[in-house]
């Protein structure tokens, strides 16, 4: 079943937040992850946005995805991760997979 993550941050520093990005995009590479969708929060039309961006990324499965996320690779970015931003990464199954 097709999985894939929503990443939204808040910036807390733009420098660190645009070395964190092209460091981590290399890492779904073995897990054939791919990056769907990018963007900046520009207005929210119903209810209140804390987030400045969001990234969305998707895996064959959810195994794969959490295999990924625990990876070295990954792990190893997370102090940056955590200094350039304040992230919510959230994991969902594509509707049409969900038994």
């Amino acid at each position: 079943m097709t999985a894939f993550f929503v990443a939204t941050s808040k910036i807390n520093d733009p420098q660190k937040f645009a070395d964190y990005a092209a460091k981590a995009g290399p890492t779904f590479e073995p897990f054939g992850g791919a990056l769907v969708i990018r963007g900046k929060a520009e207005d929210s039309l119903v209810g209140a946005s804390e987030h400045h961006v969001v990234g969305v990324v998707r895996f064959a499965d959810m195994a794969t995805l959490k295999a990924w996320y625990r990876s070295p690779d990954y792990q190893a970015l997370i102090p940056l991760r955590d200094e350039a931003a304040q992230m919510t990464l959230t994991t969902y199954q594509v509707p049409g997979d969900v038994e």
